[in-house]
């Protein structure tokens, strides 16, 4: 027996015989050393943090990141796959914070850095191991005994060479400037962090709109601020150079008050009394009373140039009162605008987010909590105009949840906005998938990009390698251990470069010899992530022409979030540091959601754990939905339901034409052999032109990272394979003497698995090996290629046309209700151009249709009885009293000859009475009905009208087929398989005895 017989698919038990022998047979090794001296296909792996078990969307996202390695593997080329782990940063410092029950910085200072960043680096191995399992067993292949590590002394090493390049070039500097910062967490955030998923939430918070009453005036300028703590520290007002103010009187006795014209209906209502305008000549300069007086300022010779009206032009009417409060600690423009109307700055808000005791009233209350209390502050003193409900989007910190604020602190940047045309060069360059997002989401935030804060005041992450002298202030920066055991006078090659043992290494000042100690700040994660084309080699300390060799890499893949994270950080390091983008192609995709769209959450309960779908379901399960079931670009949505249906459509059929193929070619003894000659059966040279077709697309599909139409090419030939090719070639498997049937079937589940194996590398591993009868995987083949000879599209094109015809045949015997084991004498086929098909295909349609002829014709004429039904609603009015004897007309009108006018010119003229009526489509309806002798069908220009007429003949094979039929039923029924012999004996009388007598050989 040539093939191993085929059992009832089971998926999950199938994968884990694969995996062990992929395990044994080191298969992944195997299949990079056959390709050692390929041409090199460079894949970057994104790394994944390592802060928490991996979800439904890590497996959507390394699923893609294995097919098109898988596929250019397969093609040829060498593609390493090297593994990645990010180790550093807020989430996973957040994720130790959780388990250790702290809920701040102070407490981590308490523990102690050393030990806690232990504790991180516990984590990270924790939740690499989660990773690591969860890749192999959806069937990633990736080098994970070569990975990198973000916190591996040479990859910070390596991070610290280009921090120290970039700080040569000028492109880093320490500012004070307004960053958006997390209380909680005590550190400031880039803007790229604000765009990840989530960052900003609807919030409802209570505005106010308060009076600042002018100095030596009668009247008050007022302000709209959705963010009353800010009042403590207001400086200023801004009014627009182009907005016009008006003079509104105040209600209930109060003080007048100053708004931009087109705000005061919005604002104070439709009965406010306007008095006059208000020109801004007139009020810029102006001073005012401040809101609140409890923090004084440093300097008291500042006092004449604060708390006065300033302009400024980004001042606008949309909202508001058309005057902003300028508080130049907590917003960037507010500290543009104050620097440039020398402003000064009053800042009484600590690292926690809280008001310091130079605010007594609310010292140690955190400043969003502090609203009510302020707002009812302004309430007593009579400054509060009102207080409104508002909505609007605000950031929160992307690892902890907490509402952040912007807040003026010392933190270092990197200058990518003088890189901003350089990166939009370099993205013009790189093939998005899809290709919108080039000019779209990431060529946006190109445009607008500023400088990258890179600055964490944290505890684990690369340490910022600069040493600021106590003595002089001036600033070193170190780019390797080598050149820090060169500073430091000691041998620090071995030093593990984290906190707290970095913090101790003091180095003597190049300029004035005094002690400079490192700053404690540590890197941005992103920095380090951006960082790993040179540094998962230890680049430029080793590696050197490795690098050279794979960079920039030809594929990466992240979600469409990463346009904000690493594709963006990637871009920009390697921009800055060698003037060209690392990456040339890119795989960005959706988001994962539920079945109905939504996000996934586990307070909504909707989340799929990726372990409860490949224990019951299967890796390639869940594979095959992943790139079958709707563009990787839209929002994908994961559920059981959807996954069980693509399998049973798709996987279930293929493995059961394997089942098909092994059991009929057993039974014939027939086996492989080069010898054997092409078919020239027209259902073989059919399939064959499919097969090579199907070849062609899906190479052509995973060339363009085009998975879903790959996946679509191979979805589409498995259901012809299945329901076309098979089920038409049924009896020639019954024919010993028949093998080209054997060597087609064969041909195409050989293909399919070779085809297949970069989508689902279990179950094409498994029909690979069971078809070649070896152990050698699928995935060290070579990729199939098309045989340009046995493409024949015209073949393809008539075989469309005939299943188009079986198709609507079965409908026409199905609603008369006769079934397909009942001959007929004929079929009359309309076709779009008239033409006959081959006869080769009608014989095929003939069969399928059982049919003994059928008739081309090039009209329905003959085979339809038309009748006129006249619209009353329409024609009522048209004919009036004439009605009735219109409607005599029509009922006895030659319906073909209406029908004829109108399609001819859409008019049809009757003459009652008389009187001429011109009836349109809209007047009557020519219907049309087949003739009671035939079952019609139809669609797309195509007919098929079957003759129903039985005569004794045709009705004795009818009877002969029920009870072929029958018989085989009843094989199954007590369990006989295929190959078993029977002895049968038959008793019939009448026509049913004729019956078997005249077709007992069937």
């Amino acid at each position: 027996m040539p093939f191993d017989p085929v059992s009832p698919l089971n998926l999950v038990a199938l994968e884990e015989q694969v995996l062990n022998d992929w395990r044994e047979r080191d298969v992944f090794a195997e299949s990079m050393r056959l390709r050692a001296d390929a041409p090199e296909w460079v894949f970057y792996e994104g790394p994944p943090t390592a802060n928490g078990k991996p979800g439904i969307h890590h497996a959507w996202a390394r699923l893609f990141k294995d097919i098109y390695p898988r596929f250019h593997t397969m093609s040829g080329e060498l593609v390493r796959r090297q593994g990645g782990w990010d180790c550093h940063g807020l989430p996973v410092e957040v994720e130790v914070e959780k388990e250790l029950g702290f809920s701040g910085k102070e407490q981590i200072e308490a523990f102690g850095i050393e030990e806690f960043n232990a504790r991180c680096r516990e984590s990270v191995q924790r939740y690499v191991g989660d990773f690591a399992a969860l890749t192999e067993r959806i069937g990633m292949w990736l080098d994970m005994d070569g990975a990198y590590w973000t916190m591996s002394p040479k990859f910070v090493e390596s991070v610290w060479w280009v921090f120290k390049l970039l700080w040569d070039k000028g492109d880093i500097y320490e500012g004070f400037k307004v960053v958006p910062y997390c209380g909680r967490c005590g550190t400031a955030l880039s803007s790229h962090e604000l765009g990840q998923p989530g960052a900003y939430r609807d919030l409802t918070e209570e505005s106010a709109f308060v009076r600042f009453p002018l100095v030596d005036s009668d009247l008050d300028l007022l302000i709209w601020t959705t963010t009353p703590w800010t009042l403590l520290s207001n400086v200023g007002v801004a009014i627009g150079p182009s907005v016009e103010y008006v003079r509104v009187r105040g209600r209930d006795g109060r003080r007048d008050l100053v708004i931009a014209a087109n705000r005061v209906v919005d604002v104070l209502g439709e009965d406010a009394e306007i008095l006059g305008p208000i020109s801004v000549e007139e009020l810029d300069g102006r001073h005012y009373e401040r809101p609140f007086d409890d923090v004084p300022l440093d300097d008291e010779s500042q006092i004449a140039s604060a708390w006065r009206v300033v302009v400024a032009d980004f001042v606008t009417v949309e909202d508001g009162s058309g005057l902003v409060h300028l508080a130049p600690a907590f917003g960037e423009i507010d500290r543009e605008v104050g620097l440039a109307a020398g402003l000064p700055v009053i800042n009484p808000v600590g690292p926690d987010a809280a008001f310091t005791s130079a605010v007594p009233a609310h010292a140690g209350v955190g400043v969003k909590d502090a609203d009510p209390a302020i707002i009812e502050r302004l309430r007593v003193s009579g400054r509060l105009e009102s207080s409104v409900a508002h909505e609007h989007s605000y950031p929160h910190c992307w690892r902890c949840s907490t509402p952040l604020i912007y807040w003026a602190k010392p933190t270092w940047f990197a200058r990518t906005s003088a890189y901003r045309d350089d990166m939009l060069r370099e993205n013009a360059q790189i093939s998005w998938h899809p290709e919108h997002i080039r000019e779209g989401r990431f060529g946006d935030w190109l445009e607008n990009n500023v400088d990258w804060a890179l600055s964490r005041d944290r505890f684990w992450g690369t340490p910022i390698p600069v040493w600021r002298c106590t003595e002089c202030g001036k600033d070193t920066c170190i780019g390797s251990l080598a050149e820090l055991t060169e500073s430091a006078g000691v041998d620090l090659l071995a030093l593990d470069p984290h906190r707290p043992a970095v913090d101790g290494v003091e180095i003597a000042c190049g300029s004035c010899g005094g002690t400079a100690r490192r700053v404690e700040s540590v890197l941005d994660a992103w920095f380090d992530s951006g960082s790993m084309p040179f540094a998962q080699l230890h680049y430029p300390f080793e590696n050197e022409d490795a690098f050279e060799k794979r960079f920039p890499a030809d594929f990466i893949c992240e979600g469409i979030d990463q346009t904000r994270g690493w594709f963006y950080t990637l871009l920009a390091i390697n921009t800055m540091a060698f003037g060209r983008a690392p990456y040339k192609n890119v795989v960005c995709l959706a988001l994962v959601v539920d079945k109905d769209g939504q996000k996934m959450s586990k307070s909504k309960g909707n989340v799929i754990d990726p372990w409860s779908v490949l224990d019951t379901r299967g890796a390639d399960a869940l594979r095959w939905n992943m790139f079958s079931a709707g563009s990787p670009w839209t929002q994908k949505r994961v559920f059981v339901e959807g996954i069980d249906e693509t399998t049973n459509r798709f996987i279930l059929t293929l493995w059961n034409t394997l089942s098909f193929f092994v059991t009929y070619a057993n039974l014939d003894g027939w086996s492989p052999s080069s010898e054997q000659k092409a078919s020239a059966h027209v259902l073989d040279r059919w399939v064959r032109s499919r097969l090579h077709h199907t070849i062609k697309d899906v190479t052509d599909a995973l060339e363009g990272f085009d998975a879903l139409r790959g996946a679509q090419a191979l979805d589409r030939f498995v259901d012809d394979l299945s329901n076309w090719y098979v089920r038409r070639s049924r009896p020639r498997f019954w024919k010993e003497s028949d093998q080209s049937a054997h060597a087609t079937l064969y041909e195409c589940l050989d293909t399919v698995a070779l085809l297949l194996a970069p989508f689902t590398p279990f179950i094409s591993d498994s029909i690979h090996q069971r078809l070649r009868s070896t152990t050698r995987s699928v995935h060290l083949s070579d990729w199939p290629e098309v045989d340009a000879a046995a493409l024949d599209p015209e073949l393809e094109a008539e075989m469309e046309i005939a299943r188009s015809v079986v198709s609507l045949g079965l409908a026409a015997r199905n609603d008369a209700r006769l079934k397909v084991r009942q001959p007929l004498a004929r079929a009359i086929v309309l076709l779009p151009d008239a033409k006959r098909p081959s006869d080769p295909i009608v014989a095929e349609i003939a069969d399928a249709l059982n049919i003994k002829d059928l008739e081309t014709v090039a009209t329905l004429d003959g085979l339809l009885d038309y009748s006129v039904h006249p619209n009353f609603r329409t024609l009522g009015p048209k004919a009036g009293p004439l009605m009735p004897a219109l409607k005599a007309y029509l009922a006895t009108a030659d319906a073909q000859v209406v029908r004829s006018a109108l399609e001819e010119s859409g008019v049809y003229v009757v003459t009652i009475d008389g009187t001429e009526i011109h009836l349109n489509t809209d007047d009557v309806e020519v219907r049309a009905a087949s003739h009671e002798k035939f079952a019609l069908a139809q669609e797309d220009g195509i007919a098929v009208a079957l003759d129903t007429t039985l005569n004794d003949a045709l009705r004795s094979e009818g009877i002969s087929r029920d009870l072929v039929r029958a018989l085989n039923d009843l094989r199954k029924e007590v369990g006989l398989e295929i190959a078993d012999r029977i002895h049968l004996s038959l008793s019939a009388v009448g026509l049913a005895a004729e019956a078997i007598s005249t077709h007992q050989e069937t």
